[in-house]
């Protein structure tokens, strides 16, 4: 099995090195020290198993997945333990929270190689009880476009707009393409900032100038920078509570 590790700590990638090396079952094929770099070793590497850290510069580890094409299997390893919840949710093999034994990690390893699916269940098990919290708005979007990412922070999205798997996100005069859903885009974002106003809209109310009504029970409303979007009633509710 081919092994990547993406950690900014030398010494946690070293622990990973040395524990790996008693399974011969498994080879490194790359290492690195930030999220940027993982992202195109990755892509061009495509190891079967990546040992991932979650808090790195430039890019943490969960942002690191949501820029793959095809995702590897996952073990986060952090000192962190208040991301196990959304580990699990973007389907990790286990989660490790340093310092760990050499035993905890060949648990991790049986967990990969299916040999011991429940190893690790109680310490999981733990992790998500303690860690029941409701997770922070993200505070930046990213987008990958070819080999480069554009980091966009949410404070500076104006609107954005569902178009089938895909959102065009309008931000600073410009716009961007990105492969997600606006609804899983929706729970990631502040919901005090960025309201649902159609099924195809969200919208940073802190761009929006007024709300108009055009006909019957249909509105419209207008940003700073002039675009016009239509609000559904459903949409009209939320402004009302907000505005």
């Amino acid at each position: 099995m081919r092994v990547m590790i993406v950690d900014d700590e030398d010494l946690a990638r070293d622990i990973v090195r040395e524990y790996l090396a008693s399974y011969p079952g498994f080879e490194i094929v790359g290492e690195s020290s930030n999220g940027f770099d993982a992202v195109q070793a990755i892509s061009e590497l495509q190891p079967d198993l990546l040992f991932l850290d979650v808090q790195m510069p430039k890019l943490n580890g969960f942002e690191v997945l949501s820029l793959l094409d095809v995702r590897p299997k996952i073990i986060f390893v952090t000192a962190y333990d208040s991301y196990a919840i959304k580990a699990f949710e973007v389907n990790a093999v286990d989660y490790l929270l340093k310092p760990f034994s050499r035993e905890r990690f060949g648990q991790a390893l049986m967990r990969v190689t299916g040999t011991d699916a429940a190893a690790a269940h109680d310490d999981i098990d733990t992790l998500i009880r303690s860690n029941r919290l409701p997770a922070a708005p993200v505070e930046r979007i990213l987008v990958r476009d070819g080999t480069r990412v554009h980091v966009i922070p949410a404070e500076s999205v104006d609107h954005i707009e569902a178009q089938d798997d895909y959102v065009t996100i309008y931000a600073a005069g410009k716009k961007y393409l990105k492969l997600e859903r606006l609804s899983d885009l929706e729970t990631s974002l502040d919901n005090r900032r960025f309201v649902r106003i159609h099924r195809s809209h969200l919208v940073n109310i802190e761009r929006l100038v007024r709300l108009e009504t055009y006909a019957k029970d249909s509105r419209i409303v207008i940003l700073t920078d002039g675009t016009k979007l239509p609000v559904s009633r459903s949409g009209y509710e939320k402004l009302k509570g907000l505005l």
